[in-house]
This record gives C-alpha cells, structure tokens and sequence, in this order.
C-alpha cells in the first residue's frame, strides 16, 4: 500500500482498512518477533510484559511514510498502547450502549 493510498484511508477515516491488510500484519508479525514479544516500554523500565500490539512511534495518522519502517515500530503491550491511544480506547466506550432501566409501572 502506498503513502497515497494510506493518506486516502486517513482522510476516509477507514485506517482499518490498513491494519487489515496482509502487508500489516506480516509486519507486525516480525515486528513482534524482533522484539521477542517483549513490550518495549516496559523493558525501558526494566520490567516485563508480554506485547501484543506493534506501535507506530511517530503516528500513523501524521506519517503515513513510515508506515512500514522498522525503525518506527514497536512491540508495546495492550496496557501502554491504551496509555499512548487514550483517544481509541474513549471512542470504544463511547460506541458500548448504556443500560438504561426504565421502570415500567
């Protein structure tokens, strides 16, 4: 997939469409195993955990050109993914339906 076409999907608001495809997740897949399933953020501090996720460094959505450049790719864990995305993990909450109880009587 080309800077164009990732720009186009930015623009789209359809960047799924990018992590869907084969390309992204071969590359995470490496990613992942360069880094030894390691969270990288965690290992900085000495600690462990075990990742999940590949981290765009510079964000996807400002460096399209980066996309696959392994320099600017990291093995994070779910939790610090959602500490460096804050803004995706209130955009799931906000999609979850809210129970609303209405009292029938």
């Amino acid at each position: 997939m080309t800077t164009e076409e990732i720009r186009l999907l930015i623009a789209n608001g359809r960047i799924d469409k990018f992590y869907n495809r084969g390309a992204w997740r071969r590359k995470s897949k490496q990613i992942l195993k360069r880094d030894n399933n390691e969270c990288q953020i965690h290992k900085r501090r000495g600690k462990y955990a075990r990742a999940r996720n590949v981290h765009h460094i510079k964000e996807l959505k400002d460096f399209p050109e980066f996309a696959y450049d392994d320099e600017n790719l990291e093995a994070v864990c779910i939790q610090c993914h959602n500490k460096l995305h804050p803004e995706k993990l209130e955009r799931l909450m906000k999609k979850e339906k809210k129970f609303i109880n209405e009292e029938r009587w």
